[in-house]
């Protein structure tokens, strides 16, 4: 019997989790159609966190932006711009929500630990237990540019240093015990003795001697989320994160094959294969029949793939300006530039592109595509597109093969994009016993069914726990 045999169902009782994305920057959001509303309208931020919570959906995610992004040092014009503070815009939508968590992307290379745990745990606080980190790092000297330090650090450097940054947020957090401030007017004192302990740390990225200033929220932490899919990355995630995005969600065998490692590099440190859950990013396109989802998507590509995008990706190939070509017509027959990496567009250079280069040249004269057509169909890819009640399956097989615990969905369309998921893929979901319907807790940690912080459990907890 296989592993993905339907009488051999590893976990029969899991459920999909579903998070959503508010980008900002990116062109996979469809600025220019008639119904697509600001990016940066506060109307528009609450109407997409609001339909998220009525399809019970566990967090709201905001992208982190310190700088615009550019492409050989030009600001790359093609993407949607602009984006609030995260922790600010996500603290006014704890205004407005009442169960959703509320998860910032807040970069551990351009901050400092003592400041920003402080803001988390005060939008921890404020939100009563609904907050997350998405720990990110920089790689891009055009966003060191805006700090004093400048440049950027290099990919292994980034990590330790966030894995410091982390380990003093977290002895801030853990700074207050709990029941740590008097609940009676009649103690002798407004918080117990002791219950409020200095944080000394001296290491090779950080020099911290302070007194933390908040108590813990209804969770204990922060939820913490992190991203990296390097082997770096990974081991990261498993040492100290609780949810792990990625970009292995489309390909049931590729989903399942990360979903491995991950528990077995959780198993390497000590904590139980499924105290980790992951949410690869995703867009998911949703018709009245398959032929109609098929065509919503061509429609939706054309539109996020425009020809000066188009121009734009096939650029970052070749490594050349392709922006007076036509997007209609053939692949460029110039060989392309291989170029040495220097943070340009997020280093999404590919370091040797000859292959795909060449790849590309083969499937657009067997099939006759023009530039745009190929970059549609060969470019970035992602999503899933079907029927509510053919994704409702795919998913369940998914979730309880256990080759991931749900999605990040980015929205095709803000404030709209969300709508077509709630009202009609959630109900299917909940058809076949696969997703929540109502909130079990009121906090972050609950939706998600994690245990407690791991600085909160003993070395034999991690070992039992699960």
């Amino acid at each position: 019997m296989t592993r993905t045999d339907p009488l051999d169902v590893p976990r029969p009782d899991a459920q999909l989790h579903f998070g959503v994305f508010f980008q900002g920057v990116n062109h996979w959001t469809v600025w220019s159609d008639p119904a697509s509303g600001s990016q940066i309208d506060p109307a528009n931020f609450r109407r997409v966190a609001q339909t998220a919570e009525r399809g019970l959906f566990d967090a709201f995610f905001l992208g982190e932006g310190l700088r615009l992004r550019e492409v050989d040092g030009q600001i790359h014009d093609l993407d949607i711009t602009g984006r609030p503070d995260a922790i600010t815009q996500l603290a006014a939508l704890a205004a407005v929500t009442d169960r959703i968590g509320l998860v910032s992307t807040s970069n551990t290379t351009f901050n400092e630990p003592a400041d920003l745990a402080r803001r988390l745990s005060g939008l921890d606080l404020l939100s009563e237990g609904r907050a997350g980190w998405n720990v990110v790092t920089t790689d891009n000297a055009w966003t060191g540019a805006n700090f004093r330090r400048g440049g950027y650090l290099d990919h292994a450097d980034r990590y330790r240093r966030a894995e410091e940054f982390l380990t003093v947020a977290r002895a801030l957090w853990d700074g207050w015990e709990n029941g740590a401030v008097s609940g009676s007017p009649g103690a002798p004192a407004w918080a117990a003795p002791g219950a409020v302990r200095q944080v000394r740390h001296r290491g090779p990225q950080f020099d911290v001697d302070l007194a933390p200033t908040l108590p813990r929220s209804a969770q204990g932490h922060p939820v913490i989320f992190q991203a990296g899919d390097s082997g770096e990355g990974r081991d990261f995630a498993a040492r100290n994160a609780d949810v792990i995005f990625s970009a292995h969600g489309n390909d049931f065998d590729d989903a399942l094959a990360f979903a491995d490692d991950l528990r077995r590099r959780l198993r390497a440190v000590g904590r139980p294969e499924d105290d980790l859950r992951i949410l690869p990013g995703t867009e998911i396109i949703i018709g009245a029949t398959e032929e109609e989802a098929l065509e919503k998507k061509r429609w939706i590509r054309l539109q996020q793939v425009t020809p000066a995008t188009a121009l734009g990706i096939a650029g970052l190939l070749w490594g050349l300006d392709l922006s007076d070509r036509d997007a209609d017509g053939p692949l460029p027959k110039e060989d392309p530039v291989v170029a040495e990496n220097d943070g340009s567009f997020g280093a999404r250079r590919i370091a040797d592109p000859r292959k795909v280069v060449a790849e590309w040249r083969e499937k657009a004269e067997a099939h006759r595509w023009s530039l745009r057509e190929t970059v549609i169909a060969l470019g970035p890819q992602r999503g899933h597109v079907g029927t509510p009640a053919g994704l409702a399956d795919k998913f369940a097989h998914f979730v309880r093969q256990g080759a991931l615990d749900g999605f990040n969905v980015t929205p095709y369309l803000i404030p709209d994009g969300l709508d077509d998921i709630v009202d009609l893929l959630v109900p299917a979901l909940q058809e076949r016993g696969v997703y929540r319907t109502e909130y079990a807790g009121t906090t972050l940690r609950e939706h998600l069914g994690l245990r407690e912080p791991l600085t909160h459990r003993s070395t034999t907890d991690r070992r039992q726990a699960g």
